[in-house]
């Protein structure tokens, strides 16, 4: 499948704004050109009090936007100041400035960070900290016609099974991730209904179908554990160094299996679609090392590793009647059970 761009705002004409972005400010460049593009010119002192720069940052940014921008900047002798080559005129091309272009993953990205710092603060204490990181966020997302609270209207991130947790214990987890140093929690376990208190040694944090995970060092275990931050009942931080486990065995412990139910011990589920529902699923992505190829009837094999079955499972059950499970046949096992269970209550 190509890779498929979305734009924010005016098609660029010569280069990326991106590119003036590292030169100057967002918002002091559409204030510039916006100065600039008056029909009288605008003299050399005004230009710096607007912007607040001195004379030597004022003939840097013009060179900027004349070299990265291809802008029309002169100076205007008779009427002592700079100006748009073509703002005295009433025909011509006038100079745009090119809006910022982004991929759809980096649009993705950058709305993401967006709605997990807008909902992250739900005390209001983290407020002063937050609020200067979404005023960035929205200046790179807005552009010179397309504000950052239009693009927000435009464009949405939907969360879907979203759980709540305390702020406190996020912030206990985030420190102690950080600063490494062991956490004593006090965690409910749902699959068994059981509480416990563990000693643990985080290693990362993860965000995961918009929920968040802690892939940490269990001692009470002496192995490695995914730990939902929602059911984290009570956080502590301790004066203790916590255990490091390097990048790659996290990732061979609790990256290579399917989903946040990873592990180690890893087998390959293999799938077969419906040619109907082969038409969404052809283009899904259900794990980074899955393989896929059309059949002969239309239809679609999807094979993805995993280590443990209950999202696995639940991915499978909601195609129903349209994905048949060919291996392994513990799997096939369990989700003919399931729909069997699922048949006798809705008799």
């Amino acid at each position: 499948m190509p890779h498929q761009r979305a734009t924010i705002g005016p098609i660029p004409r010569k280069t990326h704004a991106s590119e003036a972005l590292r030169l100057i400010p967002t918002d002091r460049l559409h204030h510039f050109i916006r100065l600039l593009g008056h029909r009288r010119a605008t003299p050399a002192l005004d230009l710096q009090y607007e912007l607040g720069i001195s004379r030597a940052t004022l003939t840097r940014y013009i060179r900027d936007v004349r070299d990265t921008l291809g802008a029309p900047v002169i100076f205007d002798r008779e009427q002592g100041g700079y100006r748009l080559e073509s703002a005295r005129h009433d025909f011509g091309p006038q100079f745009e400035l090119p809006g910022l272009w982004f991929s759809a993953e980096e649009i993705h990205a950058l709305l993401t960070m967006q709605y997990l710092l807008a909902n992250l603060d739900s005390s209001g204490l983290l407020g002063p900290h937050i609020q200067p990181l979404l005023d960035r966020l929205g200046r790179i997302l807005g552009s010179a016609d397309d504000s950052a609270a239009e693009v927000a209207r435009r464009i949405r991130i939907q969360t879907v099974g979203a759980r709540s947790f305390q702020l406190e214990h996020f912030q206990a987890v985030g420190s102690a991730t950080l600063r490494r140093r062991r956490l004593v929690i006090e965690y409910h376990t749902r699959g068994t209904d059981t509480a416990t208190r563990r000693e643990v040694s985080p290693q990362r944090l993860i965000h995961y179908r918009d929920n968040w995970y802690l892939d940490a060092w269990c001692h009470l275990r002496g192995s490695l554990r995914s730990f939902a931050i929602d059911a984290i009942h009570r956080a502590e931080i301790l004066d203790r160094d916590a255990r490091n486990i390097d990048e790659a065995t996290l990732d061979r412990e609790l990256g290579s299996g399917y989903g946040i139910f990873a592990g180690a011990t890893v087998e390959w589920a293999v799938l077969h679609f419906s040619p109907e529902r082969s038409r969404w699923v052809a283009q899904e992505k259900w794990h980074p090392d899955q393989q896929g190829r059309p059949l002969d009837n239309g239809g679609f094999e999807l094979r993805v590793p995993y280590s443990q079955q209950p999202e696995l499972l639940m991915d499978i059950l909601r195609h129903g009647r349209h994905v048949e499970v060919i291996a392994p046949a513990s799997l096939r096992e369990a989700v003919r059970s399931e729909h069997a269970a699922a048949a006798k209550i809705n008799l």
